[in-house]
């Protein structure tokens, strides 16, 4: 609670605040209200023409996965969507080809022959496909764990969660450089278009994150967290949109910041950051190896925290959401389907707000971080 008390109190800043009234803003929000509204009628449809039971966690687990094309609607051979590059390294060579050749099939039961090679994917991961089928007229054997035996490839394919990636890498560019363009061209004037949208970001995160956590050496860390809190936000946000990729809800994306800030830190940690690490100050000499011991699993406990509370928020929401679309399938009534909708709606908007408030936690404890690596001290000696 007192994490969220900091972030209210902190967002509702000035600058804040004149993001919140930019008219084309108020815009965009409005279309991703519309948008999550359609998320109600069109992210689930049960098959009802194959006769198989709607399973509800099968349903959030594919949506909230990382898949190998990017599904739109449908269910099997009905099932819409967006081909992607496959690309495996075998003991062959190289193989391309299209997620397409695989016909939706998650469950490896249709093999593709490339280059002399043979492959299934089973839960959206590729294997090499065995000489025979099973009984149940799959091409990968499975263990009493439910652990596929088959040998893997070495997969490099481009997933929807990639394409994800560099289609926020590409928002964040343009945005950005749009106003550095107005910037440059118009010089210190009223900011217009992007720069009014970023301007006040900018302002935000500079003066109310990084000067007020880092101290005196912010700037040298201002660019950094800028990218930190756009790269965050905007995968958030997009990922709310009806069949977006799950960007910040997956682990290996929440690990990569959580280690690059990791490594931030760490690098730039002055004498007084190791001292207090190795040679904690004030503590007496029988408990020093003990004090050591838990300084030094702080230095990764705070990643790894980092990471777990971006993923376990942003992964909640969707898991939450998409609960409630499940019960319209399970129930099967229209007064449930209404009260879904509505409910589905709600939470949407918190989620907006969830957004925007774990981009801004994420960016505020990496800021504390480093400004406890850089901070002086001023010891007993100098006074």
């Amino acid at each position: 609670m007192a994490i969220f008390a900091l972030s209210f109190e902190n967002l509702y800043s000035p600058a804040m605040s004149q993001v919140i009234q930019n008219k084309s803003i108020r815009k965009i929000f409005r279309l991703l209200l519309a948008g999550m509204l359609l998320l109600s009628f069109s992210t689930v449809k049960a098959n009802e023409e194959g006769g198989e039971k709607f399973d509800a966690g099968k349903m959030i687990v594919e949506h909230i996965s990382d898949a190998h094309d990017w599904h739109l609607w449908g269910e099997h051979d009905h099932a819409v969507s967006v081909p992607l590059p496959i690309i495996l390294k075998s003991e062959k060579g190289l193989h391309f080809f299209m997620s397409s050749a695989f016909h939706h099939d998650i469950e490896g039961k249709h093999v593709v022959e490339n280059n002399g090679e043979r492959f299934v994917m089973l839960h959206n991961h590729i294997y090499y496909a065995a000489d025979s089928a099973t009984a149940e007229g799959g091409y990968v054997t499975v263990n009493e764990k439910g652990e596929a035996t088959n040998a893997a490839p070495l997969d490099f394919s481009i997933t929807k969660n990639v394409v994800m990636l560099l289609i926020v890498i590409a928002f964040v560019l343009y945005i950005t450089l749009s106003a550095a363009r107005h910037y440059k061209k118009n010089g210190a004037v009223a900011p217009k278009g992007a720069a009014s949208f970023v301007e006040p970001i900018v302002i935000f995160v500079r003066d109310e994150i990084a000067h007020k956590s880092i101290g005196p050496k912010y700037k040298k860390f201002v660019p950094y967290l800028l990218t930190l809190f756009f790269f965050i936000w905007t995968g958030n946000i997009l990922g709310l949109l009806p069949g977006a990729a799950n960007l910040t809800g997956n682990i290996a994306v929440t690990f990569t910041l959580a280690m690059i800030t990791f490594v931030i830190v760490n690098v730039n940690g002055n004498k007084d950051y190791w001292k207090h690490v190795f040679a904690t100050p004030g503590v007496p000499a029988m408990l020093l190896p003990i004090m050591v011991l838990v300084e030094f699993i702080g230095l990764f406990t705070k990643p790894f925290a980092l990471m777990v509370r971006l993923f376990v928020a942003i992964t909640a929401g969707h898991i939450v959401i998409l609960s409630f679309i499940a019960l319209v399938f399970i129930f099967e009534s229209y007064s449930i389907g209404v009260l879904s909708t509505i409910m589905v709606t709600f939470i949407n908007v918190i989620e907006l707000l969830v957004a925007t408030i774990q981009a801004y936690v994420f960016t505020l404890f990496s800021a504390m971080y480093i400004g406890s690596a850089v901070a002086e001290h001023e010891h007993d000696d100098h006074h």
